[in-house]
């Protein structure tokens, strides 16, 4: 299930996302309307948390936005404890309100609430396998030809990112951003070629002729179902 949350504090975005993908959902960062439009013109999105108040405009605009393509379940992300904020985006079709500063297993509770009236788990499946390489998600282990493959933090959390975009090709820059350190370490252009390098190290039969993560020339890399 793919879960975008649409929120300007990078800080309380990234923990968001940290946990949410702990619990196996697939998340999608925006910090304004207009790269939340961008992102829902490359994917079809499962849920929406939204702010309220964003720089360029309003939580209000992207759920209408997202109501009006599919029923898709959403829940507000505020500072504003007010009966009228909470009616407005009751009547416009969000399924939930939560007042920040808010518990992440509070959220995480609501969500999977909403998620059992919708009659959807909210889960990616545990189980992914390209090739003879398998990634079990809740577990974050990998295994290629049934021997466990040991990855660092970051090359795991590079790895969920293709994962995730399973048929796609990603630029650099969206490989950057789903791979950004919620501790804040920052992660750059050179570092996201090493990680690329050290997982092909690690997953590819001929490194040198990546058949796993191929490079789609001019454009970014991309990781297939086989």
């Amino acid at each position: 299930m793919k879960l975008l949350i649409v929120e300007d504090d990078a800080v309380i975005a990234a923990g968001i996302e940290y946990s949410l993908e702990q619990e196996g959902f697939a998340t999608t960062i925006a910090g304004t309307v207009a790269e939340a439009r961008e992102k829902m013109q490359e994917t079809e999105f499962d849920f929406y948390l939204l702010d309220l108040t964003l720089p360029d405009g309003t939580g209000y605009e992207i759920c209408k936005e997202a109501k009006q393509k599919a029923d898709v379940p959403v829940i507000f992300l505020t500072a504003i404890d007010d009966e009228g904020n909470v009616v407005m985006g009751l009547d416009m079709g969000a399924d939930d309100y939560i007042t920040k500063p808010f518990r992440i297993r509070e959220l995480i509770s609501r969500i999977k609430s909403v998620l059992r009236r919708y009659g959807k788990s909210g889960q990616t499946d545990n189980k992914v396998s390209i090739g003879s390489i398998e990634i079990l998600v809740n577990e974050a282990k990998v295994y290629k030809e049934k021997q466990e493959v040991i990855l660092t933090a970051m090359e795991y959390r590079l790895l969920l990112v293709f994962v995730k975009n399973l048929g796609k090709v990603l630029s650099r820059n969206q490989l950057l951003e789903g791979i950004w350190d919620v501790t804040g370490d920052f992660v750059n252009d050179n570092t996201l070629t090493v990680y690329i390098k050290r997982l092909r190290e690690k997953l590819e039969d001929d490194p040198q002729n990546p058949t796993v993560i191929r490079t789609v020339r001019g454009l970014g890399y991309i990781m297939e179902k086989q």
